[in-house]
């Protein structure tokens, strides 16, 4: 297993990313369970302690930067920062070098300079010698007031003497830099108090008068370096324009990093760019990053012209060569770990064993963001695919609670202007509306005024038969009050871009067929067929039913995303081809789905659902992957409305996963999975029966008994588990799982007492909502 590289780790709920990282051993159990509960925040009461008049404690998010190598070793990087895009770029770039063999670092020894400021020295030739002369006996003096740093190895080094010309009346200053290796300590407090303790005896020495006594923040002895080389076929992208080579892309990194050499005005911006990512692994590791800033941006002035704390040039090979020198330096000991929990976690998360480690890890991550930064600008521009992140930014500026957020975002998106002011109004409207949107179902669409900008698919949820129909056997489903909006707009960039903004899903269709990865696959194949591939349009897609939570979510987004290409360029598809196109997408979201999911999106009905069948390879071979059966629809009436409420445990499904492991499973003992698919279809057609009489008491024990199947299939969670016994201690029926488990949502069947559930349920930290199914 990989240390730093978590596939599709952004897609993962907290709490799985939280899991993923403990199961790489880089977070202990004490530590997992802290971050998950929250008890790593800094309270009011330990802030107070820390700093003068204390009145509150403001957060900043916590990111993870994934596929980080350096000098051959892995790492997760923890950031704290609140601008959005900084964490995914820093993940997308170290991707692309960890492809390219990673970041080498190194740096020199870890060395802070303190300076006594010496005034009305009589002789500065006989003060310097006589320093010079008594060197060791200041050095032994400062060293005596810090016995525990010298026994670690560090302590007070050497002594410079500088004349520095004055316009005082005081004439000109005298000022000794006394050397300190502060080992794995920031040092500050350290430094000063030896300035403190020596500024006597250097008076005495000199016979000047000592002033100021402080450290120096440009910390140019503890440089550090960084560099990486990549190859040109790793650089390859998307332009303005239409696809860029490597070459293209190599040339354009090298032409803005010669801009910002150059230019002091581009400079700022440049480095800017580059402590976006040092500053954010300062503050998540407690260390200065204010400091760490002056020091930086002292040392790009060093020439007597402000410019790049980087530079990027063509190597032999024609590779893209990435350099960076900049003084760091850092701590891992001292105050900061001690009073916050949270930044002695994120120490532990990155393993390292030295403040000179953290520094080579810091001056990549500076490295890496300025490859980011300016292979957006050589390519798609800085903006481009962030309109999600931004739009979420200025919606939580603008003061949107968490109830409502999502809508907000959705709206504001809608509307195109991405303001604050813009937000705050769609605020005002959500409150004063007292609900949030909810996205329009197909019967609804044909009959509002929305119809004629929006197409829609539905949510699900699967009341008996899961990963059973899979292998060709019967399934009940419904569609929930849930569902997906699209819409289609021209687009300024002049190519096929594709949003979901709640999900934050923004790319743009690559016209190398070869070169699409997940949805653009499909939704190139359905363009290509109609003859779309030139047009230039934005397809957006406004879901309410929540992502990977077993309610059909990927498929009510395909089958809106189709019917809206239907009906944008009068396409004129029957029902049956909507679906068809659907069940490509769902293809590529679930691997080898059973087509239910797209079914329920594509026609809004209570369904018994029968997969197709194909033709055996034995029987047929010329027509081994022909359907023998088409997949069957048969139309459910039930005898009365089905009251059921839905819990939403918060911890993603992923179907595709899920549909593995039990295929896993069934391929290593067919026999006894084939025993619990035949028994889950028996459940089923007897839940049909109940359905259609009204016996809600049967398809209560129905739906009992099915779960125990589906635990028997390892696809239950301790948190489903958990939601479907409070169901059922609150009065439910019946309570399962729905959907291909792992985590994601229940189904609870509760005639008589759905508010005690709904509320029982909100009660235990889920999410809870009634639904009347038929």
């Amino acid at each position: 297993m990989s240390l730093s590289k978590i596939p599709k780790f952004y897609k993962l709920s907290v709490a799985e990313r939280l899991r993923e990282v403990h199961e790489r051993g880089l977070l202990s159990k004490e530590d997992y369970l802290s971050l998950l509960k929250g008890d790593h925040l800094l309270e009011p009461a330990a802030a107070d302690k820390m700093i003068e008049n204390v009145i509150g404690v403001m957060g900043i998010p916590i990111g993870i930067a994934v596929n980080f190598l350096i000098n051959d070793k892995e790492y997760l990087i923890p950031l704290a920062v609140e601008e959005p895009s900084i964490v995914a770029a820093l993940s997308s770039a170290a991707k692309t070098v960890h492809a390219a063999g990673g970041f080498q670092a190194e740096s020199s020894e870890s060395l802070l300079i303190g300076q006594v400021q010496l005034i009305d020295v009589p002789n500065h030739a006989k003060a310097r010698a006589a320093i010079i002369q008594n060197e060791m006996e200041v050095l032994n003096l400062a060293n005596s007031l810090h016995p525990n740093l010298v026994a670690r190895g560090g302590g007070a080094r050497e002594l410079e003497v500088r004349t520095i010309p004055s316009s005082g009346d005081a004439g000109d200053m005298l000022v000794i830099h006394i050397i300190v290796d502060t080992c794995d300590a920031m040092g500050a407090n350290l430094v000063n108090t030896m300035c403190e303790g020596i500024a006597p005896l250097l008076e005495k020495i000199t016979n000047g008068k000592s002033f100021l006594r402080i450290l120096s923040n440009l910390t140019d002895r503890a440089l550090v370096r960084a560099w990486t080389r990549i190859p040109v076929d790793l650089l390859a992208g998307k332009g303005m324009n239409g696809d860029l080579d490597g070459e293209q892309v190599r040339d354009g990194i090298i032409i803005a990093s010669d801009f910002a050499l150059a230019d002091p005005y581009r400079a700022v911006t440049h480095n800017k760019g580059v402590m976006n990512g040092i500053d954010a692994v300062a503050l998540a590791t407690g260390n200065d990053w204010r400091a760490i800033e002056a020091a930086a941006h002292a040392w790009a002035s060093r020439g007597g012209q402000y410019t790049a704390l980087t530079r990027w040039s063509k190597g032999e090979d024609g590779s893209l060569m990435g350099f960076i020198e900049i003084p760091l330096k850092v701590g891992i000991v001292g105050g900061p770990l001690q009073s916050n929990k949270t930044v002695g976690v994120n120490h532990r998360i990155m393993k390292i064993k030295s403040a000179q480690e953290l520094a080579r890890i810091m001056a990549a991550v500076g490295l890496a963001q300025n490859f980011s930064a300016l292979r957006a600008l050589a390519t798609d521009g800085i903006q481009k695919g962030h309109m999600t992140l931004h739009a979420r930014s200025v919606v939580m500026a603008a003061g949107a609670g968490t109830g409502i957020f999502d809508t907000v975002v959705d709206r504001l998106i809608e509307d195109g202007q991405i303001k604050i002011w813009r937000a705050r109004e769609i605020i005002e409207e959500v409150n004063k509306d007292k609900r949030p949107l909810r996205a329009v179902s197909t019967e609804e669409a044909s009959s509002k005024e929305d119809s004629e900008h929006y197409s829609a698919g539905h949510g699900k949820i699967i009341l008996l038969g899961e990963h059973a129909v899979v292998y060709g056997r019967h399934a009940i489903a419904a569609p929930v009050p849930m569902a997906a909006r699209a819409t289609i707009h021209p687009s300024a960039r002049g190519e096929v871009e594709f949003i979901v903004p709640r999900w934050g899903i923004e790319y743009t269709l690559n016209r190398d067929p070869l070169k699409r990865t997940s949805f653009e696959r499909p939704l190139g194949t359905m363009l290509e067929k109609f003859g779309l591939l030139d047009q230039a349009i934005r397809i957006e897609v406004f879901p309410t039913v929540p992502r990977a939570m077993g309610l059909g979510g990927s498929a009510a987004v395909a089958v809106a995303m189709v019917r809206a290409l239907d009906k944008h360029f009068n396409l004129h598809m029957a029902d049956a081809e909507i679906n068809s196109f659907a069940f490509e997408f769902e293809k590529v979201a679930h691997s080898k789905p059973s087509g239910i999911d797209n079914t329920v999106a594509t026609y809004g009905k209570l369904m018994m659902y029968t997969p197709a069948k194909t033709l055996s390879k034995t029987s047929d071979k010329t027509s081994a992957n022909s359907l023998a059966e088409p997949a069957t629809i048969d139309t459910l009436t039930p005898g009365c409305p089905i009251p059921l409420v839905i819990g939403i445990s918060g911890i993603e499904s992923l179907t595709a996963g899920m549909v593995t492991q039990v295929r896993k499973g069934w391929q290593q003992n067919p026999d006894l999975y084939n025993r619990v698919f035949n028994e889950i279809d028996q459940l089923t057609l007897s839940a049909r029966e109940a359905i259609i009489n009204a016996d809600m008491k049967s398809l209560g024990n129905l739906m009992n008994f099915c779960q125990g199947q589906l635990n028997a299939l390892q696809t239950s969670s301790w948190e489903l588990e958990e939601m479907i016994q409070i169901s059922r201690r609150h009065g439910a029926l019946g309570a399962k799982l729905t959907g291909a488990g792992g985590g994601g949502s229940i189904i609870a069947l509760c005639p008589d007492n759905r508010h005690q559930v709904v509320h029982a349920l909100q009660e235990s930290g889920y999410q809870a909502m009634e639904v009347d199914i038929g």
